[in-house]
């Protein structure tokens, strides 16, 4: 007997992926292509239906549940519309489940793509046998989602847990949302490597712009010249820190999760901010929230994919 699986998509406004996965978050089957953003619902929809037929050709004969899709917001995942996402060009209110249903006559569901990384380290992941989880991904920005009790968080047409454009400060410079000192405009990926390019000039000698060959400074360049012991960078990695220590505080407030699960790309950067995350913490939050563990994905960039599929695999 066909052992039963579900296909799952990860839609990004600069990649596309596609997986079959089988019961325990178990990948059996993927691939993946350039999203082609600029196209349009029609083109992207047929770019994930001709990769859907790639992996459904990689496991022959095997039941198919469904699809699971992991989209960008905003979205309403119960009615199954995008709503507007800026990362692809002429998306506003499209069905996007009921389209897929239609093309591929199987049951699709749809998710935010952060809630559903959110769920798949949850049902797979660092997250696994807990009932309430933070999700924070830090990378080009900060998003995530939370599991409360079970159950991802939704909120109003699933707008819950913008968790990056919490304000934590006056300060800063505008964030992507035009607003001043959300959580992403001060401590994201960018915000690192835009902190870290105004600290120093090039050809100033300086570490940083020896690996970004004097351009503009990333923060991969700023976890590289820490982990070489550069006293610039991890400068700039311990206010990174702070500024996710503070962040973090507040998600301990209003969600009380059992841990707080940190991905993106910046999390490989975690065992270097630990310490400056524990010691905000400390001295921030509440006693009853000081011994929450901060713990880093386990699932890398496969979280979201994982998530879709469990929308199939294991709803409710």
């Amino acid at each position: 007997m066909a052992e039963p699986l579900a296909l799952a998509v990860d839609l990004g406004g600069t990649e596309l992926r596609a997986a079959a996965v089988a019961k325990g978050g178990r990948f059996l089957a993927q691939a993946g292509m350039a999203t082609d953003a600029a196209g349009g619902p029609e083109r992207v929809v047929e770019q994930i239906v001709a990769l859907l037929d790639d992996v459904r050709s990689r496991v022959p004969g095997a039941e198919i549940l469904g699809l699971g899709v992991g989209a960008p917001g905003p979205l309403d995942p119960i009615a199954g519309i995008a709503i507007a996402p800026p990362t692809l060009k002429g998306w506003r209110d499209v069905p996007l489940a009921r389209i897929l249903g239609d093309r591929l006559s199987m049951p699709v569901r749809v998710e935010n793509d952060a809630n559903a990384a959110a769920l798949g380290e949850w049902r797979y992941g660092a997250g696994r046998g807990l009932r309430s989880i933070v999700f924070v991904t830090v990378s080009t920005g900060i998003g995530g989602g939370v599991v409360a009790d079970g159950r991802i968080l939704h909120g109003r047409r699933g707008l819950a847990a913008e968790i990056g454009h919490m304000t934590i400060t006056e300060r800063g410079g505008p964030c992507f949302c035009g607003a001043t000192g959300c959580f992403e405009a001060v401590a994201s990926g960018s915000a690192l490597g835009w902190s870290a390019t105004a600290a120093t000039r090039p050809g100033d000698g300086s570490r940083l712009r020896a690996l970004a060959e004097d351009g503009p400074v990333t923060a991969r360049h700023v976890v590289a010249a820490a982990r070489e012991g550069d006293s610039q960078a991890l400068a700039l990695l311990a206010e990174e820190a702070r500024w996710l220590g503070i962040g973090f505080t507040n998600l301990l407030h209003l969600y009380s999760p059992e841990a707080i699960v940190v991905g993106g790309g910046l999390s490989a950067a975690l065992d270097l901010m630990e310490a400056g995350i524990a010691r905000t913490i400390a001295d921030r939050a509440m006693p009853a929230y000081r011994d929450v563990p901060v713990v880093p994905a386990g699932l890398g960039g496969q979280a979201g994919l994982a998530g879709a599929a469990s929308l199939v695999l294991d709803p409710g």
